[in-house]
C-alpha cells in the first residue's frame, strides 16, 4: 500500500472571516487519513443533509495551507452518497422527466445509464459561463436541442438529474484531478457523477470526454490520463451552524465573508506520493 496527499495552499482574499474545508472522502481505492491545517483555528462542523464533517477554519494569517493525506487501500463510499436530498441542484423538473423519458427508453441498467450519458453530452460543450443553464429555476430544467455551455459541474448537475429521474442510483462527488501531463498539478478542484447498477458502482466524467473531443461516453475513473482523488459529495449543502443553506457545493477551500464566496487568486495544488510510511 502507498500513501498519498493532496496540498491546497493560497494566499486568503482580503475579507476572508472563515474558510470551509472538505473533510475527505473513503472511497474503493484509497482511505481518507484526515486534513490537517495550518494558518488558522480550525473546529469541525457538520452539513446537515449529509452528515460529512467540513473543518471551519478561522483564518490566523494571510496564506492558509491545507493536507488531505490518503492511503491506496480497499474503501468504500458511503450509503449516504447515493440518497437524494431536495434542493434547487437536485431537483427535477417535469420537463426533464419527459425529455429523459423518451432517451433509451427500451434499454435498462447500465446500457440506459450510457444513453442518457451520451444523450446529455449531446447537450452541452464544455466551458465556464458566466451564467448557469440552471440559474434562477427552482429545479433542473430540460435543454432540448442544441449546445449549451457548461462547466464539469453543469454538466453533472444535468447528468446526475437525469439518471434520477430515470430510476438510476447515482451521486455527485468532488475532489481533485491531476492531470498526467501536469506532473502532480492542477488549477482547481474537480467534480464527477457515480451510478450504482446492479450492486456494482460506476464512475462518470462527461467534461473530461469532451475535452477529449469525444461524446461516447462510457463508465471510466479516468477517461483522461491522470489521477484522482475524492474529498466530499452531494449538492444543495446546509451548514445551519454558519447559517447557510442550499450551497450547491463544496468543492475545494471555499472562503467566506458572511454567505459571500470570495475565491483566491491562483491557489497552489499538488499531489504528493510516497511509500506507506514514510513522510509526505
Amino acid at each position: 500500500m502507498n500513501d498519498f496527499s493532496i496540498t491546497w495552499s493560497a494566499h486568503l482574499p482580503e475579507g476572508s472571516t472563515q474558510v470551509l474545508i472538505p473533510g475527505g472522502l473513503s472511497a474503493p481505492d484509497a482511505v481518507c487519513n484526515g486534513v490537517a491545517v495550518t494558518g488558522g483555528a480550525v473546529r469541525q462542523i457538520t452539513e446537515a443533509t449529509t452528515g460529512q464533517t467540513v473543518l471551519c477554519v478561522m483564518p490566523e494569517a494571510p496564506d492558509l495551507a491545507v493536507r488531505w493525506s490518503f492511503t491506496e487501500a480497499q474503501g468504500s463510499y458511503p450509503e449516504a452518497l447515493f440518497t437524494p436530498h431536495p434542493s434547487r441542484f437536485t431537483r427535477t423538473a417535469d420537463a426533464l422527466r419527459a425529455e429523459v423519458a423518451g432517451i433509451a427508453a427500451d434499454q435498462t441498467g447500465l446500457a440506459r445509464a450510457v444513453a442518457i450519458a451520451c444523450a446529455t453530452a449531446e447537450r452541452f460543450t464544455y466551458g465556464h459561463p458566466a451564467a448557469r443553464f440552471n440559474d434562477g429555476h427552482d429545479a433542473i430544467p430540460a435543454l432540448g436541442c442544441g449546445l449549451t455551455e457548461g462547466s464539469c459541474v453543469d454538466i453533472n448537475t444535468y447528468f446526475l438529474a437525469a439518471l434520477r429521474a430515470a430510476g438510476i442510483e447515482a451521486g455527485y462527488v468532488t475532489g481533485f484531478f491531476f492531470p498526467q501531463e501536469k506532473q502532480g498539478r492542477c488549477e482547481d478542484g474537480h467534480c464527477w457523477v457515480l451510478t450504482r447498477i446492479d450492486g456494482a458502482v460506476q464512475t462518470w466524467d462527461i467534461a473530461h470526454h469532451l475535452k477529449m473531443g469525444t461524446r461516447d461516453i462510457r463508465p471510466a475513473p479516468n477517461p483522461k490520463p491522470g489521477f484522482r482523488a475524492a474529498c466530499f459529495y452531494g449538492m444543495g449543502l446546509d451548514f445551519p451552524d454558519l447559517g447557510l443553506c442550499a450551497v450547491k457545493a463544496l468543492i475545494e477551500p471555499a472562503c467566506l465573508n458572511g454567505a459571500t464566496v470570495l475565491r483566491p487568486v491562483a491557489p497552489e495544488i499538488r499531489l504528493h506520493r510516497q511509500p506507506a510510511g514514510m513522510p509526505a
